[in-house]
């Protein structure tokens, strides 16, 4: 588990095919405090630390995760947002998050608004009920609040405000359109839209 509050910005430093993709990942972390075996949310994947040195570990990413998140993130010098996972006692800046993506989203309007940024995102319509106003949503990894929401059509579309210290302390600062994102829908909101369709 996870809360969606960014502590580092990874930076892949190699890429290594054998079936899964082999990573490893340049950070600041002490990894002497990191175990094998650990999870660490890469921009929103849950992944686990199958080896370390004193700033990198490396992991595995299956092919599943690779066709399930957004395009670019498992790349030869891509940067990642990376939060360790939750530990018993801690606080919970954000809200509780799985690290498995439900979609990729994308982002159809990036505007500034008084030092913040405006961002428009679409999802699957078959998220939509996991996705309300004032409602939490994590994109790339980061916990965020929902402004509004509209289905429409075969999507849902809605609003998220990036402050300026979300945009300085994650991969998200300069954001634009045509970004692809990985979403996950609040973990309440995946269980009572699951609840709701076995009734139906």
């Amino acid at each position: 588990m996870f809360t969606g509050i960014i502590t580092d910005i990874g930076t892949v430093r190699s890429v290594e095919q054998r079936g899964d993709l082999k990573l490893i990942i340049g950070c600041g972390y002490d990894m002497d405090s990191v175990d094998m075996g650990a999870s660490i949310s890469c921009s929103g994947a849950c992944l686990t630390v199958v080896d370390k040195g004193a700033d990198w570990f490396s992991v595995d990413v299956s092919q599943e995760t690779v066709s399930k998140t957004a395009p670019g993130l498992w790349t030869d010098g891509a940067r990642l947002n990376l939060e360790r996972a939750l530990r018993v006692g801690d606080e919970i800046g954000g809200h509780i998050v799985t690290g498995h993506v439900d979609a990729v989203a994308d982002v159809t309007r990036a505007e500034e608004k008084g030092g913040s940024i405006d961002l428009t995102i679409e999802a699957p319509r078959a998220l939509g009920g996991g996705i309300a106003a004032k409602g939490s949503i994590c994109l790339d990894g980061v916990s965020l609040t929902v402004n509004e929401v509209e289905d429409a059509g075969d999507i849902t579309r809605f609003t998220v405000n990036l402050i300026p210290h979300t945009a300085d302390h994650t991969t998200l600062g300069g954001i634009a359109a045509g970004r692809k994102l990985n979403l996950e829908i609040d973990v309440l909101a995946r269980y009572l839209k699951r609840m709701a369709e076995a009734r139906a």
